[in-house]
C-alpha cells in the first residue's frame, strides 16, 4: 500500500455509533480492535503474541510483595497483560515513525506549497489566537476582580464580628440586630 493512501485511510471519518466505554489501551478498544488485530497478526505469523495474553488479556495487578493491589477506592487494579502492551507500544512507535516519514517524504516532495500552507494555517489561526488572548484576559481581569471582592467582603465580615466579639461586655456597645 502506499503511503500517502496509508496516511489517507487514516483520516477518514467512521462511526463507530454510541457504544457503551470499553476498555482502552492508547486510547483504543482493547476488545474490539486491539485483539482481532493481534489474532490475525498471529494467525499469518506477523507477530507472536502468547495465546494466553490474548485469551486473558487483563489481568490483576500485583505488588512486589505478591499481594493484589487495590486502587483508593478500595477496588482491584486491573491491567493489560504485558505482551499486548508491549505491541500496542511498538504500533504506536511504528505510527509516530510513519507518520513523520510521510510528513519529511510530503516537504521533500512540495516544499514550497508545504511552506505557503504553514503560512497560510498560522495566518488563519492568528484570529482565533488573538480572541482567545482576548478572552482569556477579560477572563483573568473578572477573576482577580471576584476574588478580590471575595477578600474584600471577608475582611468587612471579620471586622465586623471582631467589633461585635469586643462589645459583648459592655452594654452600651452591643449591636442591635433587627429581622
Amino acid at each position: 500500500m502506499d503511503n500517502r493512501d496509508y496516511v489517507k485511510s487514516l483520516l477518514i471519518p467512521r462511526s463507530n455509533g454510541n457504544k457503551a466505554r470499553a476498555r482502552r489501551v492508547w486510547s483504543i478498544e482493547l476488545e474490539t480492535v486491539w485483539l482481532p488485530v493481534f489474532t490475525a497478526s498471529n494467525t499469518v505469523g506477523d507477530t507472536a503474541i502468547p495465546q494466553e495474553a490474548l485469551g486473558a488479556p487483563l489481568r490483576l495487578a500485583y505488588g512486589k510483595d505478591g499481594a493484589v493491589r487495590f486502587n483508593a477506592s478500595g477496588r482491584p487494579i486491573i491491567r493489560v497483560a504485558k505482551e499486548i502492551s508491549d505491541s500496542v507500544r511498538l504500533v504506536r512507535e511504528n505510527l509516530v515513525a510513519n507518520l513523520l516519514n510521510y510528513t519529511g517524504a510530503v516537504i521533500a516532495e512540495h516544499e514550497t506549497d508545504y511552506k505557503a500552507m504553514v503560512e497560510s494555517c498560522q495566518k488563519a489561526g492568528q484570529a482565533v489566537t488573538d480572541k482567545d488572548k482576548l478572552e482569556l484576559s477579560k477572563a483573568i481581569e473578572a477573576r482577580l476582580e471576584a476574588e478580590q471582592a471575595e477578600a474584600e467582603a471577608k475582611a468587612k465580615a471579620v471586622k465586623e464580628a471582631e467589633a461585635i466579639t469586643r462589645g459583648k461586655g459592655k452594654k452600651t456597645d452591643r449591636v442591635a440586630v433587627t429581622a
